[in-house]
């Protein structure tokens, strides 16, 4: 019995010890596995999910850099930054979107503030991707926030800085104006640009935006569960922009937009030794803070809407028939070519016939016989028509473009326009029709379908001016980095020559000097003690008017039918300093309308050269002249 026993007893050992090291055997293998894994997580996939583990904490948030500062010649700032506040949504987690649109809306509706344009932006928002909700809120609504943070998960606040225009609307046409980059933009500046940036659209800040902008900054920053900044890991600053320095006056500037005041037009107040730019008004203007944080639809609604269209830049792309103005080209083509003298005389009658038409002079009773100087001083039609057509259109379309005209001048700003010369050959090719007699006859006192600028008139002029340079017009005269190092400093470029001698030269400023200065003259507006202004009036039709008296008058008595108004002048006579273009759309006559603002400006010049650069104040009547002491 007890052998049976002991061997049961040993049969239950033997297999207990096998079972056991099947079980251990498992165990190990599972423990071998459990190892593998972890190795395996550890060492092979460790840095993958060590990244995605600070990606959920961590957040790379970029730091907008300062745009470079914009000032005049003087060093006066016309363009700084300030701090702005913008309302942002960084979805954390996937409820994110469930609460925060609801809470943030309530909010808004609490306090009867109008929903922002960006709310949408919070159901499409893609995960650790900050998307713009409100642009430059205000501090209540930022206080608001800060106020409810727990309750709106995923809402920051973002610090951003926007651009301050100081100078408004004087300056807005010169400078432009910034605001957010466009898909289209992105696209195309090859990683320059990133989501978000602001960017020149305008002016000055579009032309040179790659000197303003600067380079962006970032920091590492931890968040917690609600998306807030906990701390800042790592950080890389910001470099600011290059500032830029304008050979813009402000105190002229200032002179040239206030003698523009509830006028349609340009100004163009530029240096002929060199195509310095110390003055360009565009009227009306607008005011460039509005784009700031981007503009609201009915701001831009207002702006596009406006029939003065404030938008436009009238100095650069205005294109209106130089009038008048014109005469001087077509009197230095016919010295040239030899076909008159300065002593050559017409008959003026008051009109001139040609087949079975008449063109009037504006002399309505005719100037007599006129020669060159005196055609000039009294502005007679009759003289150019004849002159005109001795010449062809051809010609004297060679003779304007030397002067500049039909082509840009490579002003370094943006969206200019060349207006236009035609030729023989230009209008069969748009019109398919031959050019006819009467067409040169009016493109002889520079209407039909001659077109300019006021920066072409007063580059043109300029060139008269100093002897016979064209200067590409300049408006920047110095790029500086923040810390006042001097980047670049331009220099005047040369683009041509007047095809003219400097006898020409010489008699077409004595018919100018005579304008201004002489009894007949058209633009005795600008007629001073010291009798150093040459200048030229000019009146252009903006549509053709019909033989009648009558119905002339009616059809003028409607404003968008009156002529335009021109005047342009250069002083002193003998070695200038300052050439003025002025166009007042509608304004009449350019002695009564135009001559004035010019005599402003030329007065405010001479001021600032005698007071040491400041104007002083000064009462004017409406021609310009010194107001009377009651």
């Amino acid at each position: 019995m007890l052998g049976l026993k002991g061997r049961i007893k040993g049969h239950e050992t033997a297999d207990y010890r096998q079972r056991f090291k099947i079980a251990f055997a498992v165990v190990l293998v599972a423990l071998s596995l459990l190892l593998v894994r972890l190795w395996y997580l550890q060492v092979i996939k460790g840095p993958e999910l060590r990244q995605r583990s600070e990606n959920n904490s961590v957040r790379l948030r970029k730091i907008n850099s300062l745009r470079g500062m914009i000032l005049d010649t003087s060093g006066n700032i016309l363009v700084d930054n300030q701090t702005s506040f913008d309302l942002i949504f960084i979805p954390n987690r996937p409820e994110d979107k469930k609460y925060a649109g609801p809470a943030l809306s309530a909010l808004y509706a609490s306090r009867s503030w109008e929903l922002p344009e960006g709310l949408s932006m919070i159901e499409k928002a893609h995960p650790f991707i900050p998307s713009k909700i409100d642009k430059n809120i205000s501090r209540e609504k930022l206080a608001m926030i800060e106020t409810h943070t727990l309750e709106l998960p995923g809402v920051a606040v973002e610090v951003v800085p926007i651009r301050k225009y100081l100078a408004g609307e004087m300056i807005a046409h010169i400078v432009g104006y910034v605001n957010e980059v466009s898909q289209e933009e992105l696209e195309k500046s090859n990683g320059m640009y990133s989501p978000g940036d602001m960017v020149g659209k305008y002016g000055i800040e579009k032309y040179y935006d790659a000197y303003l902008r600067g380079k962006n900054g970032a920091e590492q920053v931890e968040v917690n569960a609600l998306g807030k900044a906990v701390r800042v890991l790592g950080k890389i600053d910001p470099t600011p922009g290059y500032n830029l320095v304008l050979t813009i006056d402000a105190n002229l500037q200032k002179v040239a937009w206030e003698a523009m005041k509830g006028k349609s037009g340009a100004v163009v107040a530029m240096d002929p030794r060199d195509g310095s730019i110390y003055a360009m008004v565009s009227s009306p203007g607008f005011d460039p803070n509005l784009f700031n944080g981007g503009i609201s639809t009915a701001n831009w609604n207002a702006l596009a809407r406006d029939p003065n269209h404030p938008m436009e830049q009238r100095a650069i792309s205005g294109q209106y028939p130089p009038g008048s103005t014109y005469k001087l080209m077509v009197a230095a083509a016919a010295l040239e070519e030899g076909l008159i003298s300065p002593s050559t005389s017409f008959l003026c009658t008051g009109s001139f016939e040609l087949g079975n038409r008449s063109y009037r002079c504006w002399q309505k009773h005719g100037h007599g016989m006129v020669n060159l100087h005196r055609a000039i001083v009294e502005s007679c039609d009759v003289y150019f028509y004849r002159i005109g057509k001795m010449l062809g259109v051809d010609t004297i379309a060679w003779y304007a473009k030397k002067f500049g005209f039909g082509a840009l001048t490579g002003v370094d700003l943006p969206r200019e326009k060349a207006g236009m010369i035609p030729t023989k050959e230009w209008k069969m090719t748009k019109f398919k029709k031959p050019w006819m007699m009467g067409e040169t006859i009016s493109a002889s006192i520079g209407q039909g379908f001659n077109t300019v600028t006021p920066l072409q008139l007063a580059s043109a002029y300029s060139a008269m001016a100093n002897g016979g340079t064209l200067y590409r017009p300049h408006i920047v005269k110095r790029i500086e980095s923040p810390d006042g190092r001097i980047v670049k400093v331009m220099k005047p470029e040369k683009k041509g020559s007047l095809p003219v001698s400097l006898q020409t030269l010489e008699s077409l400023k004595g018919g100018l000097w005579g304008v201004v200065n002489e009894k007949n003259g058209t633009g005795g507006a600008l007629r001073r003690p010291e009798q150093d202004v040459c200048g030229k009036t000019g009146t252009s039709q903006v549509i053709g008017l019909p033989a009648g008296e009558k119905s002339r008058r009616s059809l003028q008595s409607i404003r968008k039918y009156q002529d335009h108004a021109l005047f342009t002048c250069f002083a002193p006579c003998r070695n200038p300093e300052i050439v003025v273009a002025v166009i007042v759309e509608h304004g009449g006559h350019g002695g009564s309308a135009a001559a004035p603002v010019a005599r402003k400006i030329l007065d405010a010049y001479y001021d600032s050269k005698k007071y040491g650069g400041s104007i002083p104040e000064k009462k004017t009547d409406n021609e310009g002249h010194p107001a009377k002491q009651p």
